[in-house]
């Protein structure tokens, strides 16, 4: 199936433009991050997690100022549909020595502040909870996944390509990171263990898309060793524009289902799909081929640029003619 019928289009044009739009996209997120911090889930933060529907509307103030009292950090927020009854609160574990009777004893204390509020009769529809202990393990977990995952692929590249190509491979991963945390600091969602796992198939997404595109300058350079770099490069990436139109369409197309159809629960993953699959897109067409042009420090002269590459043959010396002997 081709998409495209002899494309043509030169992605390297744009790639200065394309670095500035990164570089300000992920400045903008740093900046958010450092100013209203990273959400994080209960899972990685510690705590519970109380889902409790009203019969009546109930206001964010209502609410807050119910538990304004309780010790430890709080967070309200709506649950479910927009102008609904149902509210998530976020409150600190009560210390037990048995984890049940710890979630049990903070329940009861939650509900006991609702309903000593002056607020609608409510119920308690689901909890959960995270020892903080537990918690910082899983983020320790979580990053350290994440973090071996990129070294384990990029030694790979490493040493299947020539070394710029690995760290345009390491720089476009770490970009498309960067900006998808950047979006979800945007948007408001909280770091979980469904976001790392989304995560982490966006990086092996990722690096795998980039070796689709770096085997297919391979095989140009060993047709045309003449050819400049930047030429070779823009050259396989529209001989593979068809595959990751594809690929990442019908990828972007089944989380876009999931997102608006898969519900609450899934939702911070389905975002983060999102985002990810269009960073690892434009990161493929823009950014590590940049990186790599760059790092390999020549735009001409691409035989050499690449492993896998058989030695070029000295041109054998002509051996000179003898001259006839006179008769």
């Amino acid at each position: 199936m081709h998409i495209f019928t002899n494309p043509n289009f030169n992605f390297l044009r744009w790639r200065w433009p394309a670095l500035a739009l990164s570089a300000a996209v992920i400045g903008a997120g740093l900046v958010m991050m450092s100013t209203q911090g990273l959400r994080r889930n209960v899972e990685f933060e510690g705590g519970m997690n109380l889902v409790v529907g009203f019969e009546q509307p109930v206001s964010e103030d209502q609410i807050r100022s119910a538990v304004d009292h309780l010790p430890g950090d709080k967070q309200v927020q709506q649950f479910g549909d927009r102008g609904g009854n149902e509210w998530l609160i976020r409150v600190a574990l009560v210390e037990a020595a048995d984890p049940g009777a710890s979630l049990a004893a903070t329940s009861d204390q939650v509900t006991k502040a609702l309903e000593g509020g002056g607020l609608p009769k409510s119920e308690l529809i689901s909890r959960e909870g995270v020892s903080p202990i537990i918690g910082a393990d899983l983020q320790r977990r979580g990053i350290s996944a994440t973090v071996l995952s990129i070294v384990a692929i990029t030694a790979y590249i490493a040493f299947r390509f020539q070394w710029s190509f690995a760290l345009g491979s390491i720089v476009a991963t770490f970009h498309d990171v960067f900006v998808t945390l950047a979006f979800l600091v945007f948007f408001r969602y909280e770091m979980s263990l469904n976001i790392v796992a989304a995560m982490l198939t966006m990086v092996g997404y990722s690096m795998n898309d980039m070796i689709v595109i770096f085997d297919r300058v391979r095989e140009n350079s060993r047709k045309s060793r003449k050819e400049p770099l930047d030429q070779m490069i823009n050259t396989s990436l529209n001989q593979t524009l068809t595959r990751t139109v594809i690929t990442s369409g019908t990828v972007f197309l089944a989380v876009l289902a999931l997102f608006l159809f898969g519900g609450e629960v899934l939702e911070g993953f389905a975002f983060t799909m999102l985002v990810g699959t269009l960073a690892t897109t434009y990161s493929g067409w823009f950014i590590a081929p940049s990186i790599a042009i760059m790092m390999s420090g020549r735009t001409s002269g691409a035989a050499g640029a690449l492993r896998d590459q058989p030695p070029q043959q000295p041109a054998r010396k002509a051996k000179p003619q003898r001259k006839a002997k006179a008769s």
